[in-house]
C-alpha cells in the first residue's frame, strides 16, 4: 500500500489544516507556505491564509527565529553557524536570521560553548588522552565546525588538550 493522497482543501479547510499544523510544531512562513501549496486546491488561497495567520500573531517569523536560536543555544549545543544555517533550512529571510542569531549568540561565550560540547561528545575517555591521537584530533576539530563553531574558537579549544599544536595550527592555515 503506498502513501496515501491528501485532497486538496478549499479556503476554510486550508485554514484550520494550518492552525492544526502550528499547534502541533511550530514553522516559518515558508515552512507553512509549502505545506499549505501541497495541499490547497486553488493556489491563490494560501496568500489568504498565510495574511491571516499573521493577522492572529499564529505566524510570525522573527518570533520563530528568537525562539528557534534561544532553544538551540541553550539546548542544543550548537555553534552561531549551525543555528543561522538551520534556520535558513526553515526557509526564516537571510537577513532576518542573521539579525536573530546575532542578537541571540552576543552574550555566549563561544569558548565555554565548546568546551561544554566536548564533555558530552566525548565521555568515555579523558579528552587529553582522547585528543593524545592525530586522527581523534582531526575528527573532533572537524566536528566542532560542522557544529557551527569558528575555527579560531575550535582550535584554542583543542589546543589546550592537545599535545600536537603544530598539527592544529596546519589544520587553521588551510581554513584560511
Amino acid at each position: 500500500m503506498g502513501p496515501r493522497k491528501s485532497r486538496p482543501l478549499n479556503a476554510d479547510e486550508l485554514l484550520q489544516y494550518a492552525v492544526r499544523t502550528l499547534g502541533g510544531r511550530a514553522l516559518s512562513a515558508g515552512e507553512l507556505r509549502e505545506k499549505l501549496e501541497g495541499r490547497a486546491e486553488q493556489p491563490g488561497d494560501v496568500r489568504p491564509v498565510l495574511e491571516r495567520l499573521r493577522q492572529y500573531g499564529y505566524l510570525d517569523d522573527r518570533r520563530f527565529a528568537e525562539a528557534f536560536s534561544a532553544a538551540r543555544l541553550e539546548n542544543g549545543g550548537v555553534g552561531k553557524m549551525r543555528v543561522l544555517q538551520d534556520l535558513r533550512r526553515r526557509r526564516v529571510a537571510p537577513a532576518l536570521a542573521r539579525e536573530t542569531v546575532d542578537r541571540t549568540f552576543a552574550e555566549a561565550d563561544e569558548i565555554a560553548l565548546i568546551e561544554e560540547y566536548l564533555r558530552r561528545k566525548i565521555r568515555r575517555v579523558p579528552l587529553e588522552e582522547y585528543l593524545a591521537q592525530p586522527r581523534h584530533l582531526a575528527s573532533t576539530y572537524r566536528r566542532l565546525r560542522t557544529a557551527g563553531f569558528s575555527s579560531g574558537n575550535a582550535i584554542r579549544v583543542l589546543k589546550r588538550f592537545a599535545a600536537q599544536a603544530e598539527m592544529l595550527e596546519s589544520i587553521e592555515e588551510t581554513e584560511g
